[in-house]
């Protein structure tokens, strides 16, 4: 993923660590499906899973910061090397918060199984925003293992597409609750889903900012998709 140091234990840690991130995002993204397909199944074993994979995520957290701590006190990484350590303890971060995402859609999830109610609420309007933000963790895992900066840039873009499927199904949440009465608490129920949703879809695309960062030194974060593309072509153009 980097170039070789003249320390081959160095490179070692990295890749070490590196690994350890990947297994944690391919923990968090089979959290993601699974808390979907547990509404779309009315599985409570399924949310079960969901739920219990919450104490790995945080474990695998822990673990990776632990590793960090070690590679900083015993190589003192400079440039390009402390970007990366730096870049994976924020995306460490967002995997986990992304995995607390998953667990709150379970909680809800089973809420609803256990209801009775979810055969009658509008599940399936959510798979196409699920599906979306799965894949966007997927693709940010992916962008990240391979330094991939145009992928970043897309999985930035991308992620509008989950805002716009969240703006329109609370529209309809909102139709459904005022249709009948009845349907406001399964409604709610469904709307900490969808927002659940769309939090994970943010925490990729701020995966996709931290391999800019790796790559140019360029915080990018809170910065607009215009602002983004500019900064990286910048980076790209070779000077006169």
């Amino acid at each position: 993923m980097t170039a070789k140091h003249l320390s081959s234990q160095f490179d070692s840690d990295l890749n070490n660590v590196s690994s350890q991130l990947m297994e944690m995002g391919g923990l968090v993204e089979a959290q993601v499906k699974r808390a979907i397909d547990s509404l779309t199944h009315f599985s409570l074993a399924e949310i079960n899973c969901v739920l219990d994979t919450e104490v790995r995520v945080d474990q695998m957290e822990v673990e990776i910061d632990r590793a960090l701590t070690t590679v900083v006190a015993r190589r003192q990484p400079a440039a390009r090397d402390l970007r990366l350590l730096l870049a994976i303890s924020k995306i460490t971060t967002n995997l986990e918060r992304a995995g607390d995402e998953a667990h709150k859609i379970g909680k809800r999830a089973k809420s609803l199984v256990e209801s009775g109610e979810v055969r009658q609420m509008p599940i399936g309007d959510l798979r196409v925003a699920a599906d979306l933000a799965a894949s966007l963790i997927h693709r940010a895992l992916d962008a990240f293992a391979r330094l991939d900066v145009a992928a970043a840039i897309d999985i930035y873009r991308e992620d509008d597409q989950i805002d716009r499927e969240f703006k329109g199904f609370v529209r309809k949440l909102i139709t459904y609750m005022m249709e009948d009465p009845r349907t406001i608490s399964s409604s709610l129920d469904l709307l900490f889903i969808a927002k659940a949703i769309e939090r994970i879809g943010d925490h990729a695309k701020n995966i996709s900012e931290y391999i800019i960062y790796i790559v140019h030194g360029t915080d990018v974060r809170h910065s607009k998709l215009k602002g983004i593309e500019n900064i990286v072509q910048e980076k790209q153009t070779p000077p006169l």
